[in-house]
């Protein structure tokens, strides 16, 4: 009573008030009190939602497309598995006669990451040099096995004219560029 002592004393008069219905094309129908004064507004509001899909301009139709189709299995071959495993040798040192899988000489690397592709090769470069298929320097592929140094060392084509090696004491597997001269016989293990 301590507000109301401090008004007027009088109560403010409470307007009159009707139910109207909105209706919202596409949500629904709503049923709201709307005072005396206002059912003008409410019934503009509902023309307005009844008239502005008419308003809108129409949108454009969307073309037809198709979803594309899902990208074919990349066939890996044997080659692409052993080569991928002599990549994370990448830095091991040079041992000669080691095959792996710390330290590596030239036909361990190569007999190490085919053996990762469930294949065994033999342990030297001149047996190396003798599994497989020939393959005609233009048409090497990554993982083929590649025969340089008068037949004494082995290295598997990386692609882009590189050979992936394990090349002498003391230094690294690294890649190095390779030509074809260089080349005594490469073989493709299929």
């Amino acid at each position: 009573m301590g507000t109301l002592a401090a008004t007027t004393g009088t109560m403010p008069a409470i307007a009159s008030a009707a139910t109207t219905t909105i209706d919202v094309p596409g949500v629904g129908k709503f049923d709201v009190e709307v005072p005396d004064q206002f059912t003008a507004q409410a019934d503009q509001l509902n023309q307005a939602l009844k008239d502005a899909p008419k308003a809108m301009p129409a949108a454009p139709a969307l073309p037809n497309f198709a979803p594309p189709a899902p990208a074919a299995p990349v066939q890996q071959t044997l080659g692409d598995v052993a080569l991928d495993a002599a990549k994370t040798k990448v830095g091991a040192m040079y041992s000669w006669g080691a095959s792996g899988p710390y330290n590596f000489d030239c036909s361990g690397l190569v007999q190490w990451a085919y053996k990762q592709a469930g294949i065994k090769l033999p342990r030297t470069s001149f047996e190396q040099s003798h599994v497989g298929a020939p393959v005609a320097f233009q048409n090497l592929k990554p993982g083929d096995i590649v025969i340089t140094n008068g037949g004494g060392h082995v290295g598997m084509y990386a692609g882009d004219g590189k050979l992936l090696n394990a090349v002498q004491s003391g230094e690294p597997v690294t890649y190095t560029n390779l030509s074809s001269d260089e080349v005594v016989t490469a073989r493709r293990i299929v």
